[in-house]
């Protein structure tokens, strides 16, 4: 009977060192490769899906993403004229991106840093065609999505009158800040949406809470997002405010470059650079 008593006492031990180490690596954090790894491996996933997917993926991002430009709006027209009030209305920002973010949409700022990994580690000519197929497709179908929601704003009667005016005011004020201010202002927002995604592995229940946090940050900080920008490009342009050349020129193309180099250059490199030791050593 002993032996049977300690062989039961063993086993009852190891299932409570096994319980332990499962607890202790629940509660652990992440490791930067872990994290790198689960990136990295979303972003082979986004790379090998199709280009229909992909594009009506990207125009529904662009058409909820305009959620932030209308929340925004809908704050300012409705909140009293305070000093604070700027602060609150930007929490309406935070809208759309948590619609585009949590409901898996195919967002192109995420894509600065989602499908860069991938390519730092194979380094091939081939990946790199891929990740720039992507990143076409992707960018165009917001753009797409973007003028849709925007001609739904200011072509039809979809938007409260009293509301009209704060998005007019809210576009003219993202588009009019010049092709150098606004290529400046968009590298931290480049930044803020690649450090959202590296933190979003490991944000479980509280991803609801670092999108809005951070985003808010993006629309109190002032900075452009050329997503969330399209969209006022697309209102301004619309309402005859802006012409081709001003809204290439002046606002897309230099906001388009300020977000790459924040998400891809600045964020996208250092994190590589702190994880590449290990994934290359792990290799």
């Amino acid at each position: 009977m002993a032996p049977l008593i300690q062989r039961s006492v063993s086993r009852k031990k190891d299932k409570e060192k096994q319980a332990e180490e499962r607890s202790v690596s629940d509660a652990t954090a992440l490791s930067p490769r872990m994290i790198y790894e689960v990136i990295r491996r979303e972003g082979e996933e986004e790379l090998a899906r199709s280009k229909r997917s992909l594009i009506w993926s990207g125009i529904a991002a662009g058409i909820m993403i305009s959620l932030s430009v209308l929340a925004e709006a809908i704050f300012r027209t409705y909140l009293p004229d305070t000093p604070y009030r700027f602060l609150i209305e930007n929490l309406g920002y935070s809208m759309g991106f948590l619609a585009v973010i949590m409901g898996r949409m195919q967002l192109f700022t995420e894509n600065t840093i989602t499908t860069v990994l991938p390519i730092m580690r194979a380094r091939t000519w081939t990946s790199f065609v891929s990740m720039m197929r992507l990143w076409v497709i992707v960018l165009a179908a917001n753009v797409v999505g973007a003028f849709a929601a925007a001609a739904l704003f200011i072509c039809t009667p979809a938007i409260s009158p009293d509301v009209i005016p704060a998005i007019l005011d809210l576009s003219q004020h993202a588009t009019g800040m010049g092709a150098y201010e606004g290529f400046w202002r968009a590298i931290p927002a480049g930044v803020i949406v690649a450090l959202i995604v590296w933190m979003l592995p490991q944000a479980d229940e509280t991803a609801f809470f670092l999108i809005l946090v951070f985003t808010w940050l993006i629309a109190a900080g002032d900075f452009a997002h050329i997503v969330a920008g399209s969209v006022e490009m697309a209102v301004m342009v619309l309402d005859g405010q802006l012409g081709f050349s001003g809204a290439v020129f002046g606002f897309f193309l230099p906001v388009l470059s300020g977000n790459i180099i924040g998400g891809t250059i600045i964020f996208t490199l250092l994190a590589w650079g702190q994880v590449r030791d290990e994934v290359e050593g792990h290799d």
